[in-house]
């Protein structure tokens, strides 16, 4: 594709295109460190517990997948100036029902289990102090603080600093392990032991895939990259985040594989995991090393927790301001998406009722067992997330509303295709698990 040819919604030859370049990098450090939760961690760390390298494999695929779904959501913000929930208003009003029921149960019950999570290791390194509510309602506050009065120039640099803290624990945790180098090379050949293919469906389709993968192009605009001659830019910086991802998601099945697939430690499933995790590391290295990875969990649980308190808040503030255009399709900006626009949805009404709505409503379950119903909803919604993400950016990718240079190749559609497959096996087997 040529890029030198790209041209602006007016018809105009858009700006020269801009040099990849490491010095750029931001968005992709954002969505790897919101994308990669300490429930992801654990998943993984069963996986390696139960069978070693043997899935290594998979999660290089799964690695492979997510750059090329973000990397579509991102070409769409670029290549057409408009969102992403623009361009799922375009398909028809279903989307805007299926979004609109999604975000409020999803925020209701992701805001109190981010919460808690950001809590347990706080809880874990000081054990005298006071309890999990306490804490779990001090980090969601504290998020929502950060958020309301930071712009994304502050947020991506305190992103970045935790992404850090989490790659260096979790680097010097696998290390310290002594991985098996033969074992772990080995296992990137493609093989799936007895009962291992729900574990490995969940290792290509679950790290780092959620809806934060959508907001990435909520976040490419916001850093003020606006049309088509920020591809390349986005590009590196994709691949920068799910490499990043996928080093995490390697270095936990070390872990697993090492320290608890020869002992036959079983761990907790969930977030708790970590803790069990913590105690093993403590036994086996001394307190230091514990205490480090308590850090690297905590850092991994709240740069999830901000990561969504912004990134979904921005969606649902462009979700609003769609929905009160007067026609589907016909609420285009003035020009590109940009940094100007991202701003001055992060002050707007919307943006802050949905930050509200992510923080308070959730405490609330923090002292009731989830209701039912309400895990039922959020368990079927967000199975959905994922193929409807994958399914609808092949359709608008395909379409006369991406210009004709920018739209899917082969190698896009495939990708895409074999994405929206895979969520809708797992889709199935999510429904399937729930406690009807």
């Amino acid at each position: 594709m040529a890029e030198t040819s790209a041209t602006t919604e007016t018809g105009e030859p858009a700006s020269r295109p801009r040099k990849s370049s490491w010095k750029y990098i931001g968005p992709g450090i954002v969505v790897a460190a919101t994308g990669v939760g300490a429930g992801d961690l654990v998943a993984t760390l069963i996986a390696g517990s139960k069978f070693g390298y043997t899935l290594m494999w998979a999660a290089v695929i799964g690695c492979v997948v997510k750059i090329s779904l973000a990397e579509a959501a991102g070409r769409w913000h670029l290549a057409t100036g408009r969102t992403l929930f623009d361009g799922w208003r375009s398909l028809g009003p279903w989307t805007t029902v299926y979004f609109a029921i999604y975000v409020v149960v999803w925020g209701f019950i992701y805001g109190a289990t981010a919460m808690s999570s950001s809590a347990l290791p706080i809880v874990a390194l000081f054990p005298d102090g006071p309890g999990l509510k306490f804490w779990a309602i001090v980090t969601g506050l504290i998020g929502l603080v950060f958020v309301w009065f930071n712009r994304y120039a502050v947020f991506e640099k305190v992103m970045t600093v935790l992404i850090g803290i989490m790659f260096v624990v979790v680097m010097y945790v696998a290390i310290r392990v002594v991985p098996d180098v033969g074992a772990s090379f080995a296992g990137l050949l493609p093989v799936l032991p007895d009962g291992s293919l729900l574990y490995t469906l969940g290792l290509i389709g679950g790290v780092g895939g959620t809806i934060t993968m959508a907001a990435y192009g909520y976040w490419v605009n916001a850093k003020g990259w606006s049309n088509s001659s920020w591809m390349k830019v986005m590009r590196l910086d994709n691949r920068v985040a799910y490499i990043t991802t996928g080093l995490f998601v390697v270095a936990m099945l070390v872990v697993g594989a090492e320290l608890l697939h020869a002992s036959q430690i079983a761990l907790t499933s969930g977030d708790r995991g970590l803790i069990d995790l913590g105690k093993v590391l403590e036994d086996r290295f001394g307190a230091g090393t514990a205490k480090l990875f308590l850090i690297g969990f905590f850092a991994t649980s709240f740069s999830s927790l901000i990561g969504v308190w912004h990134g979904v808040s921005l969606m649902f503030a462009d979700f609003v301001e769609r929905f009160r255009a007067p026609a589907a399709g016909a609420a285009k900006t003035e020009e590109h998406e940009g940094a100007d626009v991202a701003e001055r949805r992060q002050r707007s009404l919307p943006f802050r009722a949905y930050l509200l709505w992510l923080t308070f409503p959730p405490m609330t379950l923090l002292w009731l067992d989830e209701p039912f119903g309400l895990v039922i909803a959020y368990g079927v919604l967000g199975a959905f997330f994922m193929p409807f993400l994958a399914l609808t950016l092949l359709w608008l990718l395909n379409s006369s509303r991406t210009p004709r240079e920018w739209r899917n190749g082969w190698v896009s559609n495939g990708m895409l295709a074999l994405s929206g497959l895979l969520f809708i096996v797992l889709c199935v087997q999510q429904v399937r698990d729930l406690p009807w």
